[in-house]
This record gives structure tokens, sequence and C-alpha cells, in this order.
């Protein structure tokens, strides 16, 4: 069977793409038979239907069409008849339209559907009656009703023939529409006497190949005479009405008269023939003729209405009148909106004016009642514009943001431009689909925290935060430590950042006294493709702990030469014996020192300033003190818990060097003060028992403190040893020493024989002896300070 093709493409703007293909094929072709090739006649390639996303979109809910994308084909999906689509409307066609996505374009196809001689003509009765006078004259009429033909053209009703022709003879009337009314006239005179019942066959014949009928049967009962026939008025009515009519409305009223009289003169009125889509709709009044409104019209199914209308009299004689409705339209449709894309989610990078869908909009009423323009919900980044009739192109106005806005509900309204208007709405739900154009940012702009010294590596110390706008992979934040270094070592050799949480821990103890503070980069980069990154300054600050003992820097505590200071006995109260100088290398009041007098020979005599550590007379010297003194001086720190370190102070009172020095030549030999004699004997007893584990501490001991003692004297990385330079003086009091000690020595091989002459610039003066050297003591020159020299507080030069 041919096929014409009618192909017109025409280019719209916004990137949407409006084309017409026309195809015709008839009626009842079987399920997947092919229509056309839209590929070709729309010079597409067929990649464009996959990438596009190819669809059919239709406004109704039957799809009879279907798209085959690995071809371009377009095949029946659903059985087509044509009576039941269209009816007797011709041309019959489909409309529908092939939808592409990226970028969004459409072509609308129309589909003719051509008739085939599928139905036969059929009556709506199948047999009549009539009664008709023997005195009925030749010529008389009687209007038969028409067979109906659903199909149309060449396929419809054609013509009828009426058998046997004895008595009567068979006439058409066309009518506009190709609508013919059929008369049966009487040609011979009937005569109830030979023949009272005449049975007549009315065929109707349509005009298709293979020819198809139709009959009904006419019974004829012959009567007496009735000689007069009833007359219309007039032939045909005219009349309005509108389509929202209520059911009992009076449509208009015909009249016919009969010059009979009695029962043949008394007319009865009926309905005669009314199309099939209007059947039940009107009612005449048998005896008034009274046209009424039986059920409810519809301007869009039918916008005229025909009515034959038969006025019969008592003797059988009738005649008919056409009565013609115009139908009225009112605005009764509300407008359908149609939605033709389905993908409800854009990109937020997509630039403005950009074509979010497309929409179809539908109103079944007409003129004004028709006319529809649409609008949107303000406040939002979206417009709509009307593309072509009834279409309309919903369109980004600007730049979109889903960290603001992730999802938009467009409210669409649709109204007529009837009275009073009628609209519909749709609600568009858009999702936006995010972008990876958000960095992750920080809580803080820095960080900065604290932690104790002495922790335990791996210690987790803080957290650093940052927060992605963008979402899922986009957002997904990994923790990355910057590659630099601190004083030359690597950063990472110090700390370590959590990837996924973005916990900083501690990769090593640290010392409070080797590093109190140091700072580094913490990069927060997203998961997105490219990836976003910001970093943020961290800064751990360490805290000190009481870790350290106090240092006594004076008097050094060595196994060399003894020392011993001197207290003349004219001292007064008040005078100042020494100071013992001590120091502690943490800080804060972890190293805020305090000294304690915790033994000493005579108890009653020396006080220690509890703050500045000098070591004063409490009361006038006397001849009964000591010669040998010995004060056991305890130095504590601030600290909790604190810690303290112990220096024992040797004191000679005595006015002259010969005068102590047979004392002080024992004094080195003794092992503690006779008071102590009971604390020594239990040590001896300890001794014995724990002889090996004693030694061995002591061992250690040594070693450490000498090693400290060299560290702290000689370490460049430590604070500052209060050192006092020569002829140094302490005015505010709580100096290292507030003197200049100047010493002249003379010493024999007579220990009790030597010399001493000391110089009074300072008022105070220290002796040292060595019991095992024989040598001469050479004079210490007043230049030579205790403290000049790093190595000890007071250097002896033998002979």
């Amino acid at each position: 069977m041919g096929r014409q093709i009618r192909i017109f493409i025409c280019v719209l703007s916004l990137n949407a793409v409006l084309g017409q293909v026309s195809y015709s094929i008839p009626e009842e072709m079987a399920r997947g038979s092919f229509v056309g090739n839209i590929a070709q006649d729309l010079g597409l390639d067929v990649k464009r239907l996959h990438s596009g996303k190819a669809r059919i979109f239709t406004r109704d809910s039957t799809e009879y069409i279907g798209l085959n994308k690995e071809s371009g084909a377009l095949l029946i999906q659903e059985r087509i008849d044509r009576e039941t689509l269209c009816g007797q409307t011709t041309p019959c066609a489909l409309h529908f339209q092939i939808i592409l996505e990226n970028p969004m374009e459409f072509y609308s196809i129309n589909i003719e559907i051509t008739d085939i001689n599928d139905n036969a003509p059929a009556f709506e009765k199948s047999d009549v009656k009539f009664k008709v006078s023997e005195s009925a004259r030749t010529g008389t009429k009687f209007i038969l009703n028409r067979a109906i033909d659903l199909d149309v053209g060449m396929n419809g009703l054609k013509t009828y023939v009426l058998e046997p022709t004895d008595n009567f003879a068979l006439k058409l009337h066309s009518q506009a529409g190709g609508i013919k009314n059929i008369e049966m006239v009487l040609e011979t005179p009937l005569d109830r006497e030979k023949n009272e019942h005449i049975s007549l066959v009315l065929t109707a014949v349509d005009g298709g190949t293979p020819q198809m009928s139709g009959t009904m049967q006419i019974l004829v009962s012959v009567l007496d005479a009735n000689d007069n026939a009833p007359v219309f008025t007039q032939p045909v009515y005219q009349a309005s009405l509108s389509e929202d009519a209520k059911i009992g409305t009076v449509v208009t009223r015909v009249t016919a008269t009969d010059a009979d009289d009695g029962s043949n003169g008394k007319i009865t009125y009926s309905v005669l023939t009314i199309l099939d889509h209007t059947l039940g709709m009107f009612e005449v009044n048998e005896d008034s003729g009274e046209v009424r409104l039986s059920g409810v019209i519809d301007y869009e199914k039918a916008r005229t209405i025909e009515i034959n209308i038969r006025a019969s009299d008592g003797g059988g004689l009738v005649d008919s009148c056409k009565v013609i409705v115009d139908v009225i339209d009112v605005n009764d449709n509300e407008p359908n909106i149609h939605i033709m894309s389905k993908s409800n989610v854009i990109s937020e990078n997509a630039k403005p004016n950009t074509v979010v869908t497309m929409i179809n909009i539908d109103d079944a009423d007409s003129g004004d009642n028709g006319k529809v323009q649409c609008k949107m919900s303000d406040e939002i980044p979206f417009t709509i514009k009307s593309t072509s009739n009834n279409f309309f192109s919903l369109l980004t106005t600007s730049d979109l943001d889903r960290e603001k806005a992730s999802e938009y509900n467009i409210s669409v309204t649709c109204s007529d431009e009837g009275v009073p208007s009628l609209s519909s709405s749709v609600t568009i739900t858009l999702q936006i689909s995010d972008v990876n154009d958000n960095a992750p940012e920080f809580e803080k702009g820095s960080y900065e925290t604290f932690m104790m010294e002495n922790n335990t590596p791996g210690l987790s110390v803080f957290t650093v935060k940052a927060i992605d706008a963008d979402w899922n992979q986009n957002a997904r934040v990994s923790y990355i430590l910057d590659d630099s270094s601190i004083n030359g070592v690597p950063v990472s050799s110090y700390v370590s950042v959590s990837a996924d949480s973005g916990v900083v821990h501690a990769v090593r103890s640290f010392d409070y006294e080797q590093i109190k503070d140091f700072q580094f980069l913490v990069k927060a980069q997203d998961g997105g493709s490219p990836p976003l990154s910001s970093n943020v300054t961290v800064k751990i600050m360490i805290q000190d702990q009481n870790d350290n003992p106090p240092q006594v820097l004076y008097p050094v505590q060595t196994g060399g030469p003894l020392v011993a200071e001197m207290v003349p006995r004219s001292a007064d109260v008040g005078y100042l014996v020494t100071k013992v100088v001590a120091v502690d290398v943490d800080s804060g009041q972890n190293a805020w020192l305090s000294y304690k007098l915790q033994k000493a020979t005579d108890r009653a005599l020396f006080e220690v300033g509890l703050q500045n550590g000098e070591i004063r007379t409490i009361r006038q010297v006397t001849d009964k003190d000591a010669v040998k003194q010995r004060l056991t001086v305890v130095v504590e720190d601030n600290g909790q818990p604190s810690r303290s370190a112990t220096v024992n102070v040797n004191v000679a009172v005595a006015d002259s060097f010969p005068e102590v020095l047979s004392e002080f030549t024992d004094f080195t030999h003794d092992k503690e003060y006779n008071d102590n004699l009971t604390f020594y004997l239990v040590l001896a007893l300890a001794v014995v028992s724990f002889l090996f584990i004693t030694c061995l501490v002591v061992i250690i001991s040594v070693k450490i403190y000498r090693w400290r003692q060299s560290r702290i004297l000689y370490h460049p990385s430590l604070p500052v040893i209060p050192y006092c330079p020569p002829r140094y003086s302490d005015t505010l009091g709580s100096g290292t020493l507030q003197h200049v000690y100047n010493y002249e020595v003379c010493r024999t091989t007579d220990s009790r024989k030597s010399d001493c002459n000391f110089g009074r610039a300072a008022s105070q003066n220290i002796l040292m002896m060595d019991p095992s050297s024989t040598g001469t003591m050479q004079r210490l020159q007043s230049e030579k300070n205790i403290l000049d020299e790093p190595d000890s507080p007071l250097e002896v030069r033998p002979d």
C-alpha cells in the first residue's frame, strides 16, 4: 500500500528544533507493521536517537506508534481503529512528538489514518411498520430511517435498494455532508382487498471493496382511506444552545397541520433520526412538538446537531422536518499541561538560558476560551517562554548554586482567556546536581593548642575540622600533613594527621627544655575532580612539667680540696656567710626555688634566706662556738610534686687561718658530724646489707651529677647560669654573690704553721684545703674571683 510523506522542518530558538513529518497508513494494520523511518525522513543520525534518549510524547494514554531506536523506524504498537479514533471526522490523524535531549529537540509527527471497508451499513431498527390507507394517492411519501455506515469516503454508505417494487419505489435525497434521506414513494395505488399486508426489504449498500450491505424489513398494513397527510409549517428549524444548558431546556417547537378530522387529523410528533454521537440528547413532545434537551452536549464533540422530526396522523400519513441546533461554546475546559521532558536534574554549572524542559498546553475550548498564557512563581532563577503555538520552554535566568538551593519546586500556572478564566497548575520538582566548586573550609583561621611535655608517642593532641559545602564525593574531606620541616627535621617526625578524622597525633615524646612550640600546615582536600583544597596553620605549644630537679651552682660539690667559708668571731648578727646559688631548667613555678636549712652543727647560729639562699648569722658569734661548722641546705622548686637538691656548706669560725688549719686537717677525714653518729651507724648497717646496690646507685648518681654539672655550665642551649663577673655587686640583694673574695695564703710543709692573710675588700673569706698535699700554698690574687673560671668556683694551684 502506498504511503505519502510530507516533511516540514523549521528551526526554533532556545536549542529546541520543531520539525513536522506526515505519513499516511490504513487502519487495522497488524502490530509491528512498518510506518516509516523517522531518522531517514528527518535526516537524523541513528546514534542521535540513542544519545538524545529519543522517545515519543503523546497526550493520549494509548500509544499507537512505537519507535525503534536501533533503526529509527516507526512501528505499529497498538491496533488502530479509525472509527473508534475519529468517528466520522475526516481526515483522521494521529499527532505526537519525538523528543530528544542534550540538547532538547522535538519533532511533530502526523500520521493520517485512512479508512478500509471494515464496517457494513446497519439500520437502527431491523424492521419498520407503516399503516397506509388504500386511498393514498400515487406519489405519497414514506420517510425511512437511514442506515449508518461507520466507514467514510468510498467505503461509506453508497446507495439503497428496495425490493419488491410492485407498489413502492425508492427515492434518495442528498443533503449537505453527504447524508442521503430515504423516501419510499407509492407508485401504484393500494387495494386492501387484494393485499392487506405488504412486506418489503430495504438494502443499504456501501462502496467498498468487497462491497458490504445491511437490510431492514418494511411491513405495510393497508388501511381504509386517509387522504390528507400532515404538513410541517417549515422544512427546516434553526436553533442555538449553549453547551452548558441544563437538561430540560426547550430548544425549539415544531408544528405540523393535517386537514383531516378525527383520528386521521390527530398529529403525533417523534424523533425520526439523529446522528449516533448525539443519540439520546434530545426528545420531542409527541403532542406539542416541543423539542427539549435530554442529555449533556459538548461543543468540543459536536458544534452543530441535526435532528429529523416526524409528524404522523392517525391514518398513518407522515411528514418530516429538520431541526439544526448550533452549539455555543462556553469556557468549560481547563488547560491541560503536559511535561514533555522526564528529566528532573540539572547541573548547577548550567549557563543562563539553558532549556530545562518543554511544556505542551492543550485547551479543548475555541476562540479566546482556548488561548492560554503561562506564568510561574517569582524569586526563582527560572522563566517560561512561548516557543510556538501551545509550546512553552522552561529556561534558567541566572547561575545556579546547589549550596544555596539543592532543589526547586517550580509551580507553573496556565490560564485561558475565557470569562471567567480557567487555569491549571503543575509543580515541577527540579534537582540541582553538584559540581565541585567549593573548597573545604576550616572552622578556624588557625589553631593553637597546648600539650604537656613527656607525652606518650601516639597521643591524640586535638582535631582539625573542615567543612565542604559541596555534596557527596565532592564534600568528602581528607586531611594531609604539609611536607615541611621544623629545625631541619621533617614535621612528620613530630606529628601525624588522620586522613579521615583530622585527628592530630604526637609521633614522639616532647621535651619542653628542647622545644617550646612549633607550627605546621594541614591541608584539607575534597574528593572532587579536580580536587580543591585549603590550608590551616596549627601551632602546638609544649607545657612544662616539673621533670628537672634544681641544680646547685655554688658551692660546687666535688671530690676535690675541701672548701670552707670563714666567719670571724667578731661577726655581728646578720653577717653574710655565703650564698647558695642554684638553677632549675624548668620554667614558671616549676623553676621557683626556695632554700631551707636541713642540718647544721649549730642550728641556732645560722639561717638560710628562703628566697635568695643567703646564709647569715642569726646571733653574735661567741668563743664557745665550734670552729668547724657544717650546714646542709635543701633547695626545692615549686612544682607539683616538688623536686629538691641538697648541698653541704663548710664554715670555719675563726679570726685567722692558722687558728683553724689544724682543725680542718682532720675535718676532711670525718665521715659525718658528731651529732649524726647514730645516723652513720644506721647507714653503715644498711651499706653492709645492701653493699652492691648502694655502690651501683652511688656510681650512677655521680656520673649523672657530673654530666649535669658540665651540661649546665657549658651547654650552649641551656639557660644562662647566674654568673658573677669580677667585682660583681648585687644591688638588689638577691643576686648570686654579693661580694668579691680575695685571698693571700701561705702554706708550709707544716700546715699548722701556715699563715693566711685575708683581703678585706669584700669582708668575706673562703678557705680551701687539701690535707693530702705537702706543697706550700701560694697566694690567690685578688683579681681571681671564685666564679671567674667556668670549671669551678675556686681554683687552687699547687706548688
